[in-house]
């Protein structure tokens, strides 16, 4: 008799949730419940388990619309009739043409009209629905005599007054419109709640058919689904014996490349994996990926296949990954096992710039009905709600920015705030919107739309109705395809070495780069700039601090410095355990023997699952929930509870002490969505040892890639301080030698036009086209004549000393400028090349003097930094303090005074309140770190970019070297000499990360309160 309800994901109407849904009409003894959401089928999955559950029938439909008028609702028989209703939907969905009045011809589908939609003649599939509020209008209606096609259509959706009101906010929110501009018509009614079975029965006494009708279509929908099947495209080769004996045989064709000819261990290890495939039936979704990575091989993409696929030797000898699982001791039952309750899937990063040929190339070499993106649920969140609820609530703006941006202790507690308080309550992660998951496409067997319906969202990819979650309930492996600028930056080094040196790089070839002696020396020493992962300031001082020489170690760090590591303050404790491996003693003998690689610390989520299931007793399903919640992946918080309740029962009953078992599970639950697999640390160290292999052979090709491929953690400038540092020379823009991005020429390398503040893309590469056509420009004249530039862009280059091959001064280039384009401002803007040169005309200008530092200026203004020096060159004051960074480890414990240039700071919160890290460079280019704790930070706050000196004590933690302050103060450049006023002077630039917003994390633990936990007393 409930033939057409709402849950909360038709958006922006619905206020049930799934489940609340299906519990309600349990409650009231409904036996049958069919779920039809507007537009959308996200919630079918969930619905139908949930009914399942409180052994009710589910049936499922959708409902169709045309604004806010309901044109009918569609109710699947079966299996088909679902796929029919999604084909439907996803036609209109992508074409975006107007849904017909009227509904197409079905042969799995009923449709039901609304009374005032009838169509003249009904088919056999199509009746007419009859609300209670609409009984007594179809009694004494012409439509009375035709009671056989009638079915009693009571909509449900919400459960009382206050979601009632609340839906009222939503459709306001959906039309952006206040409350009192709310029309009756655009919102349900105030009688669309769930009644008993006995309430609705009698409520058609006047229609007795329509019951009747109701429960004849109801009882014979079935829509049989079963969740364990595999939903993924079962065969690459159209036969599970056709993909074992293609894999075999690339296994066999890339074995040697990656072990020799004969190496036993690996072969059996290959026996083992292709046997666990095949009886799972994985084979197509390997060669699925396969298929995948040898297009992008064959166009030369660099790629790192990651997670726990790496894992998994197969995938290495695939070249999936370049993690050799047999080194690194990673077991292929992490990735898949008999026992996983969730299927794997695949994480492979491409080059940011590649990423996109890679997608083009899966959505046309795949069957298009089999293909989509996953997609994505957007929640209410404390910002969009109250954003949302105030503008419907008519608050001013200013109003309303206090209330999206302040936590709610801050909020004033007037009428109106305490009603969107009440109702932002009820409405916290409602779903807002469906949009496109980052990077996960689904490749099925049968078409996607015997699961879902489809939208076409801006990026023209066809994209599922369901998250990766409702993915992953209803056996999907979805293929992640990311997206890194390291990897760009990687790809392009190896283009440009190429191109410059005629090298050519294999990527793949893993022994070339990872554990290089040279590689491992320069990362004990932190020279990592520019390298992915491991660049950052806090990276750097870890591997100084772990003297990182050697592949384990890296891939360790690539962990440890994770957030869930460090706020158990097992970051700090593996640091002093590493340095000092026979001063410490293991929690418990577990610990020694499962962790002992970890010196007893948890570093990764196996470290976790081991932990649970050989001291807490859990079983590995259990252990796969609490790897799920670790890593944000679960849903289900039921689970979770669940699971930690067994796991302080199975240590009770083993005889722990409480203070043992409340320290262990503190660690596990630290873990929680800030951790890697150990397989997803090795993948991010193989392209870290690539990347750093790349800085140390070709240092310059290197760092034009990173700049070009707008480099990482810092900003551009410090990337070409690196450039300098490895021997090239820096040059501002050139009309006759820069490219649109950074060019090197020999060791010089000369800023791209698109470095120039405020430059137009279009100009800068008609200037390189022009050039490539016609040759150098030989001055300015020339320059002006061959193409049409506004003087606006024309004194751009000018003053950024793009025209200085002509060897006039920018003063007398300026004054030329005017004259020529004043000159040539009415000409075509085609230009015609002229057979002969016309002799250059030439003016007399007054001789001007410049001040040494006028080209500074005009760099830091236009390209954001000085190039014609170094900003220590444009201090007031000459000194330079009494040490520099090569001399620290002769100063430890002594106080010292150095002047450093800020590149980086980082804000980091402490029980005693905020502090900082700073980040600098000192006279000789050399990078170094500082420490500002609350009261020094308090007394001596940083006061934007710029030169300081800085005073305070070098302290050496397991040989890394840095400074905690004690007093610190910018130091004054020299006047700008270009202007007079003192608004118009410029200053050195903000950086990324030199202003950071305050964080609102926890505290990580202090050195004594790691000290404590451990069990060492001071």
């Amino acid at each position: 008799m409930y033939l057409r309800c709402h849950s909360y994901y038709s958006l922006r109407y619905g206020t049930i949730p799934v489940e609340a849904l299906v519990a309600q009409a349990a409650q009231l003894g409904v036996e049958t419940l069919a779920l039809t959401d507007i537009h959308v089928t996200t919630g079918v999955f969930d619905f139908i388990k949930a009914c399942r559950e409180h052994k009710i029938h589910p049936v499922i439909g959708i409902e169709f619309r045309e604004g806010a008028k309901l044109l009918y609702v569609g109710l699947a028989k079966n299996n088909e009739g679902f796929h029919e209703l999604n084909k439907f939907l996803t036609y209109y969905n992508i074409s975006k043409e107007r849904l017909p009045s009227m509904a197409p011809d079905f042969s799995n589908v009923y449709i039901i009209y609304p009374y005032d939609n009838v169509p003249f003649l009904l088919r056999d599939y199509e009746y007419i629905g009859v609300s209670l509020k609409d009984r007594f209008k179809i009694v004494y209606s012409n439509l009375n005599k035709i009671r056989s096609k009638m079915v009693a259509l009571q909509p449900v959706t919400y459960r009382n007054r206050s979601e009632f009101s609340l839906h009222r906010l939503l459709r306001c929110i959906e039309n952006n419109i206040l409350l009192s501009m709310l029309q009756s018509d655009d919102q349900a009614g105030d009688d669309e709640v769930m009644l008993s079975p006995g309430q609705l029965i009698k409520g058609y006494d006047v229609l007795p058919e329509a019951i009747k009708n109701a429960t004849y279509i109801l009882d014979s929908c079935r829509f049989e689904f079963d969740f364990n099947e595999p939903k993924n495209k079962a065969t690459y080769t159209g036969t599970r014996y056709g993909d074992k004996e293609l894999l075999r045989k690339l296994i066999d064709d890339g074995f040697e490349y990656r072990y020799g000819k004969n190496n036993p261990v690996a072969r059996a290890r290959v026996e083992k994996e292709l046997e666990i495939i095949d009886q799972l039936g994985f084979g197509g979704y390997f060669l699925c990926t396969w298929d995948i990575v040898r297009y992008s091989l064959s166009r030369d993409f660099f790629h790192v296949g990651r997670g726990s696929g790496a894992n998994s030797i197969v995938a290495y000898i695939l070249k999936i990954t370049n993690v050799c699982p047999i080194k690194l001791n990673l077991y292929f039952e992490r990735f898949l096992n008999p026992a996983r309750k969730v299927p794997p899937d695949f994480d492979i990063d491409w080059s940011w710039k590649d990423r996109d040929q890679i997608l083009d190339y899966i959505f046309k070499r795949f069957d298009p009905a089999c293909t989509a993106f996953c997609g994505t649920i957007g929640s209410f969140k404390h910002r969009s709600i109250h954003r949302e609820l105030g503008k419907v609530m008519g608050l001013p703006k200013a109003e309303i920015d206090l209330l999206s941006g302040n936590p709610r202790n801050l909020h004033e507690q007037g009428k109106e705030v305490q009603l969107i308080h009440k109702y932002a309550d009820m409405m916290y992660t409602f779903p807002n919107q469906l949009s496109m998951h980052a990077c996960g496409v689904l490749i099925s067997e049968k078409p996607m739309t015997y699961y879902t319906a489809m939208n076409f969202p801006p990026k023209a990819f066809k994209t599922a109705q369901i998250d990766m979650y409702i993915a992953e309930d209803i056996g999907f492996e979805k293929f992640d395809i990311l997206s890194q600028r390291g990897l760009g930056t990687i790809h392009s080094t190896i283009e440009l070495v190429k191109e410059k040196k005629g090298i050519e790089i294999d990527f793949n070839d893993t022994k070339l780069y990872v554990d290089h002696p040279k590689c491992n020396e320069m990362l004990s020493k932190g020279r990592t700039i520019g390298c992915f992962y491991v660049e950052s300031p806090a990276m750097r001082g870890l591997l100084r601090r772990l003297r990182a020489n050697n592949y384990n170690i890296l891939v360790a760090a690539s962990s440890v410095i994770r957030p869930g590591v460090a706020k158990s303050g097992m970051l700090r404790e593996f640091q002093r355990r590493h340095n000092n491996p026979d001063d410490f003693e293991y929690f418990h003998p577990v610990f020694k023997e499962h962790l002992g690689e970890t010196y007893g610390v948890m570093v990764y989520q196996e470290d976790v699952i081991k932990i649970a299931h050989f001291f807490g007793g859990l079983d590995m399903s259990d252990g796969d929930i609490l790897r799920r919640g670790m890593s944000g992946k679960t849903r289900s918080s039921k689970e979770l509870e669940k699971v930690k309740e067994r796991f302080f029962e199975n240590c009770k009953g083993r005889g722990y002490p409480d203070e043992l078992t409340n320290e262990v599970y503190r660690q596990i639950e630290s873990f929680a969505g800030f951790s890697f697999c150990k397989s997803h640390s090795a993948s991010y160290a193989v392209e870290s040892y690539l990347a750093l292999y790349l800085k140390i052979h070709f240092p310059l090709e290197f760092m034009v890639s990173a700049i070009n491929n707008f480099g990482g953690f810092y900003r551009k400038e410090v990337y070409f301080h690196e450039a300098r540092m490895a021997g090239g020379e820096v040059c501002q823009p050139c009309v006759n030698h820069s490219e649109v991005l950074a060019s090197l020429h020999g060791l010089q390398i000369y800023i791209g036009l698109s470095s120039i503040e405020g430059f137009n893309l279009h100009i800068a590469e008609r200037i390189i086209e022009e050039r490539n056509l016609g040759g150098y420009f030989e001055s300015l004249s020339d320059f002006v004549d061959r193409l049409s530039i506004g003087i606006e862009h024309t004194e751009l280059l000018i003053f950024v000393g793009a025209f200085r091959d002509t060897g006039k001064p920018k003063n007398e280039l300026v004054l030329e400028a005017r004259m020529l384009i004043n000159r040539n401002q009415h000409k075509e803007v085609n230009y015609v090349r002229k057979l002969f040169k016309e002799p250059v005309k030439k003016w007399e200008f007054p001789v001007l003097e410049r001040n040494v530092f006028e080209d500074a200026f005009d760099e830091i203004e236009i390209v954001g930094f000085p190039i014609s020096c170094d900003p220590f060159d444009m201090l007031k004051t000459k000194y330079r303090g009494e040490v520099l960074v090569r001399d620290f480890l002769n100063f430890e414990n002594r106080i010292i005074r150095i002047i450093g240039y800020l590149i980086a700071r980082k804000d980091v919160p402490t029980i005693k309140g905020h502090m900082n890290f700073g980040t600098w460079i000192d006279g000789e280019g050399a990078f170094f770190d500082t420490t500002h704790f609350p009261d020094i930070l308090y007394r001596w706050p940083f006061k934007g970019p710029g030169c300081y000196l800085i005073q305070g004590k070098v302290v050496v933690e397991f040989g890394f070297p840095s400074i905690e302050v004690e007093k610190v103060d910018r130091l004054p450049m020299v006047d700008d000499p270009r202007y007079d006023e003192q608004r118009a002077k410029v200053k050195l630039p903000n950086g990324s990360n030199v202003s950071p917003s305050p964080l609102t994390r926890a505290p990580y633990p202090s050195k004594g309160k790691v000290d404590q936990l451990y069990g060492r007393k001071k």
